[in-house]
């Protein structure tokens, strides 16, 4: 795999850091929120208890989505670090700029994924 020169580097690098900041904040706060939920004793409704656990079930999803995309995020980082980003991992060809843009976490050009 070549690097890539058309890439503004610092561009995608910022935008990342950025992401990867607010990602790791909404899981702080999904975990907290979480943790919460398993303090409520003065609970005694079904009602009330089967909508915790719904809302529990939804932050869990929530929060597995989010540790996924920190995970890419980190992903995206390293490549960025390691002189690789921007190339598709399937191919080796370049992801075009725009596909960036739209997603910088992209790992392959639309087409490579299957």
């Amino acid at each position: 795999m070549k690097k890539r020169d058309d890439l503004d580097l610092n561009e995608f690098e910022e935008v990342l850091k950025k992401d990867l900041a607010q990602i790791e904040e909404n899981i702080e706060q999904l975990r907290s929120e979480l943790d919460s939920v398993g303090t409520d004793d003065g609970i005694n409704d079904m009602e009330d208890l089967a909508s915790l656990s719904s809302l529990s079930s939804k932050d869990n999803t929530i929060l597995d989505q989010q540790e996924h995309e920190r995970d890419e995020t980190i992903h995206a980082l390293g490549k960025i670090k390691n002189g690789t980003y921007g190339i598709c991992e399937k191919s080796g060809k370049p992801i075009p700029v725009e596909r960036l843009r739209a997603n910088p976490t992209a790992r392959t050009i639309v087409g490579a994924e299957e």
